[in-house]
């Protein structure tokens, strides 16, 4: 069992007060606060090491290069990857699924092909295989959801052609909280050799992940939503889809040779990275996930799902709430309206209470249109949220209501 108290005090924005009120955070899909360890890890960069990476020969650049270097070590252990070059750094999921979008899409994309997702995705990964489809003649398809916010994968089979090129999901909706059965859906992928892409911004701080076993081809997080600064990001692919495909951008960093006739590109994950990357933040995503490590995965899959249930529990003792999806595996996140009450002005409400949630479609506006809404209050959980924080959150809704009465 966790020690709540213990990991509250790990968070220094955790003590102010808004408006008086405690702080109730439970915007936490959105970005996770961080750490002090984290904090203290961006300052002793800057103050001990600053200097950038892989370029000088001299001490701080020989520092910066290990620290960083260190990272893509602790990512690759984190998420079970097989070698460290298979770790690319982005500035985050967004960039990692159009680096995917436009450097394995320029070259195995074609007129007439198809690329599948889901209708319970981001908008990042709808439009960047939008626009990929549009330029290049192809056809994005959809696996729908049920009302219960679960993924219909028996309609996969029908989806799939010889002409299907990629399946791109998300692991865990962040409007549903719904668990995608993406282990399954990379078995059929590949038993007809279609390569599959797994959004997992709002699965990895919430359970435990082993791209060897899910046997992904693709695997994309921010280090933001993981108890990192922003500016941050990770592209795990197999080894030899980044071998295979071409760097997406192009600069200082990336190459091994220049001349005017012929430039040659470094290795693996080098000729990704173009350009002088977020040191710090890349840093801080190592002092993130080693601080997640002390504490271990599975006990805070262990706290959340329990604080899940409480709140659900606590949720249905209120009248006039209509809650979104109930699938059988979820985790992180409940979206939810009350009757006859705008989002927005429950949640503007609420904040004044100091309790800070989410209003809006959240970047997923297929999902609003499946339930037939303009968008819906989103409460969603990090390790550092306890039933007290629920608590205040039941209470700031029954003033809501009773406000509209």
């Amino acid at each position: 069992m966790i020690d709540i108290d213990k990991i509250r005090s790990d968070f220094p924005i955790l003590t102010q007060k808004i408006n008086g009120n405690n702080l109730v955070y439970l915007d936490n899909s959105a970005t996770t606060h961080k750490p002090q360890q984290v904090i203290d890890s961006i300052v002793d960069f800057y103050s001990s090491m600053n200097c950038n990476v892989h370029r000088g020969v001299h001490y701080l650049g020989e520092q910066a290069s290990i620290a960083y270097e260190s990272v893509r070590e602790k990512v690759k252990d984190f998420i079970k990857a097989k070698k460290s070059k298979e770790i690319v750094f982005t500035s985050g999921t967004t960039e990692s699924i159009n680096l995917i979008a436009n450097s394995f899409g320029r070259s195995f994309i074609n007129k007439g092909d198809e690329i599948i997702i889901t209708e319970m995705e981001h908008h990042s990964n709808i439009v960047p295989w939008q626009i990929l489809c549009e330029n290049k003649g192809a056809k994005l398809k959809i696996i729908p959801i049920n009302n219960n916010g679960t993924l219909m994968i028996d309609k996969l089979n029908s989806l799939i052609t010889d002409r299907t090129k990629l399946i791109s999901l998300t692991y865990v909706s962040n409007v549903l909280g719904t668990i995608t059965p993406v282990k399954d859906v990379i078995k059929t992928a590949h038993s007809k050799d279609i390569p599959v892409l797994i959004d997992a911004a709002q699965a990895v701080q919430h359970i435990p992940i082993d791209v060897q076993n899910l046997d992904c081809d693709f695997f994309v997080f921010s280090g933001h939503k993981i108890y990192a600064e922003t500016g941050v990001g990770v592209l795990y692919a197999k080894e030899k889809w980044l071998e295979a495909m071409p760097p997406h951008k192009y600069g200082g960093g990336m190459i091994s040779k220049v001349s005017f006739k012929k430039t040659s590109f470094a290795e693996v994950p080098f000729k990704f990275e173009a350009g002088t990357g977020n040191i710090s933040a890349v840093i801080s995503l190592g002092k993130a996930i080693e601080y997640l490590n002390d504490i271990g995965i599975k006990e805070i899959q262990k706290h959340e799902d329990e604080l899940m249930r409480y709140t659900f529990d606590k949720l249905s003792t209120l009248d006039g709430i209509t809650i979104y999806g109930n699938a059988p595996k979820r985790c992180g996140i409940i979206s939810f309206n009350l009757d006859n009450i705008h989002h927005y002005d429950a949640v503007m409400i609420l904040d004044k209470m100091g309790i800070a949630v989410r209003s809006g479609t959240h970047c997923a506006e297929p999902v609003m249109s499946h339930y037939g809404i303009n968008g819906s209050i989103r409460v969603s959980f990090a390790i550092y949220n306890s039933k007290e924080d629920i608590d205040g959150l039941i209470y700031g809704l029954k003033k809501v209501q009773e406000m509209h009465q």
